[in-house]
C-alpha cells in the first residue's frame, strides 16, 4: 500500500516518518477543495478540514517549539485553542495559507528534533489544569503523543471529507499519487 511508512534508519527517523505519514493523511483530506468546502461543517460536528489542519499545526508547534525547545513565544493558551479549529478569513487565513504554515511547522519540527542529542531529553510540562502537577516528558513521548493526536484527527478528517463529497481516503491516496506522477 502506498501509504506505508518507509523503512526507518533509527528510532528518531522512524518517529518523524510516522508523524509525517499522519500529516499526509490530513493533507490528502483537503485535496482539490476550495476554502468554502474546507470550512464546511459536515454533520453534527463543528469540525472542518481547514480547522483540523490549523489545529494540528498549532498543536505541533506548541509541543515541539514551546514545550520541548522551551521557546515561550510558542506556548499555547486557551484562546489559541478555541480559535485554533477555525479558519479566520478576516485575518487573511485561507486553506493555502494554513497548508503553507502546516508545512513550515513540519520543517521546524524536523530541524528541532534532529538537533537534539537524543530522545531521552526530558522537559517539564507547563502548569495547566489538564496536566498532572510536575509531570515531565521525554522528546520521545512528545513525538509519540503528536503521532497519536494526528492519527486521531486524520480519522476525523477522513469522516468529514467523506461526508462532504463521498470521497474516501483510498480515492484521495490514488489521486495524490497520480498528481505526483506515481501509480
Amino acid at each position: 500500500m502506498p501509504t506505508l511508512v518507509p523503512a526507518e534508519t533509527d528510532e528518531r527517523d522512524g518517529l518523524l516518518k510516522f508523524l509525517d505519514a499522519q500529516r499526509g493523511g490530513l493533507r490528502r483530506a483537503v485535496l482539490g477543495l476550495t476554502d468554502e468546502q474546507a470550512t464546511t461543517q459536515a454533520g453534527a460536528s463543528s469540525l472542518t478540514l481547514a480547522g483540523l489542519i490549523k489545529h494540528v499545526a498549532r498543536t505541533e508547534e506548541v509541543w515541539v517549539q514551546g514545550t520541548l525547545m522551551g521557546r515561550p513565544e510558542f506556548a499555547g493558551n486557551e484562546a489559541d485553542y478555541v480559535s485554533g479549529f477555525q479558519l479566520l478569513p478576516d485575518q487573511g487565513e485561507t486553506l493555502a495559507s494554513v497548508l503553507a504554515r502546516y508545512d513550515a511547522v513540519a520543517r521546524a519540527t524536523g530541524e528541532a528534533v534532529n538537533s537534539l542529542p537524543d530522545l531521552e531529553i526530558t522537559v517539564a510540562l507547563p502548569e495547566a489544569p489538564w496536566y498532572p502537577p510536575g509531570m515531565k516528558v521525554s522528546a520521545r513521548w512528545i513525538l509519540l503523543h503528536l503521532i497519536e493526536e494526528f492519527a486521531r484527527h486524520a480519522g476525523h478528517a477522513d469522516i468529514v471529507r467523506e461526508s462532504l463529497d463521498g470521497r474516501t481516503a483510498f480515492e484521495l491516496v490514488a489521486e495524490s499519487l497520480s498528481q505526483e506522477g506515481r501509480h
